[in-house]
């Protein structure tokens, strides 16, 4: 197999694992919970101080500070910030609905299969918002020793989730092609 067969089943598998959400209304539902779940997150953690005080005194205050903290990321990181927020959000709702059906389909045997896509994930998920969720984790400050407020590691991460879900594919067709059956 050379690289340009490598490439093209490469390229076929990523637009099969990021069109499965959409081929049923229960995988659109629960792409788009997700998507506004992640979306949530990470535009809160982005000043977790300001969104616990508000949100302390009530969810009224929900729409507001999301509005308030996108506002701000825009304002503060400009589009390709707020573009990086939104791309995780999306990637994220594709691959937890294509790990949850193909969870559906093998079980718990196929668990190594799906547990390739929780790299991704946990890369991106760190980095893709900033110094708000690692505060949450603890390294507070990580992200200050990163050139470019670790935008390449958030790129990076990014990169790794739409590399899991190319590598994936469609949950519910087998990606592996014997190359001596030809």
């Amino acid at each position: 197999m050379n690289w340009n067969d490598s490439t093209a089943r490469f390229g076929r598998n990523l637009s099969d694992a990021l069109r499965y959400p959409f081929e049923s209304w229960r995988g659109t539902v629960g792409f788009v919970l997700v998507t506004v779940g992640t979306y949530s997150l990470l535009i809160l953690s982005t000043m977790p101080e300001f969104a616990l005080q508000l949100l302390g005194d009530g969810l009224h205050w929900f729409d507001y500070v999301l509005v308030s903290l996108t506002e701000s990321v825009y304002l503060t990181d400009g589009i390709t910030g707020l573009a990086i927020i939104v791309s995780y959000a999306l990637l994220t709702g594709v691959s937890v609905v294509n790990a949850v059906a193909q969870l559906r389909l093998v079980g718990l045997s196929g668990a190594t299969s799906v547990s390739g896509i929780l790299p991704g994930l946990v890369a991106s998920g760190c980095a893709s918002c900033g110094a708000g969720l690692l505060a949450f984790l603890g390294f507070a400050g990580g992200l200050t020793l990163l050139p470019f407020d670790g935008t390449f590691l958030q790129l990076g991460g990014l990169t790794l989730l739409l590399f899991f879900l190319g590598r994936a594919g469609h949950p519910e067709q087998c990606v592996v092609s014997l190359e001596g059956s030809q």
